[in-house]
């Protein structure tokens, strides 16, 4: 369900729909339900991933090829959708990162949880780095030790002597945007919601034109448009 939604987000950017209609009248369809058609940046978590590759494992050792395919698509999906957005991000920064801060609210998987388990903001750094970006990072429960062992990690792509020149960990939302070209919002934190941050203060600090990125459809775009920002919402065109 996740990551059919999500592939329907690739869609509605192409066509210029709204993902969050589109899945509101989904859910409308009472054998499908409202509940997990909300577009992302990717899931992540322990369980996921690890419990769709078990069923891969057992369909292949079942000689059910076509099923272990099926499931293995959704994977695919899942890591389509966190590079589709960080290609995004680069992309509307005019193709270039390097050099640039980007603040990152949100590291762990999802809110309320200090859990960084295949969180897609260890995709999405990893790659920034890659491009020589500059990334600030806030989450309210993950620690600066934490953040910088998921992005040293064996498989991520990355180095501690690339993060300690490429990764700064924040205090607070305020500190990691202050200065930034762009603000991405990687994980659904309440407190980066529209009635708990000054928006206005985070426009005044960052650089012009500023750009926020909403990964987790938690923003008011509109409203963000009327202060200045240029808004780039997963799974719209504007």
């Amino acid at each position: 369900r996740i990551s059919s939604i999500n592939a329907l987000s690739a869609i509605c950017e192409a066509t210029g729909a709204d993902v969050d209609e589109v899945a509101y009248a989904c859910g409308t369809d009472s054998r499908i339900g409202p509940k997990f058609l909300k577009a992302s940046v990717g899931f992540g978590g322990s369980c996921f991933q690890k419990d769709i590759l078990n069923l891969v494992y057992l369909s292949e050792q079942l000689f059910l090829p076509e099923v272990a395919a099926y499931w293995k698509s959704v994977v695919t999906m899942n890591e389509y959708q966190k590079m589709r957005f960080t290609h995004r991000i680069v992309r509307t920064l005019f193709n270039t990162v390097t050099h640039k801060r980007i603040a990152l609210l949100g590291f762990a998987f999802k809110k309320d949880t200090g859990d960084t388990r295949e969180s897609a903001a260890i995709t999405l750094c990893s790659y920034l780095i890659q491009e020589h970006a500059r990334i600030a990072i806030y989450d309210p429960k993950v620690s600066a030790k934490q953040i910088k062992m998921d992005l040293t990690e064996p498989g991520v792509g990355t180095n501690e002597e690339a993060v300690d020149k490429h990764v700064q960990v924040c205090e607070s939302a305020y500190e990691a945007c202050a200065g930034a070209d762009a603000l991405v919002i990687c994980t659904e934190w309440d407190e980066f919601k529209m009635n708990q941050l000054d928006y206005q203060k985070i426009f005044d600090s960052m650089q012009k034109p500023a750009f926020i990125f909403d990964g987790r459809l938690i923003l008011d775009g509109p409203k963000l448009r009327e202060i200045g920002f240029r808004v780039e919402t997963i799974g719209k065109s504007v």
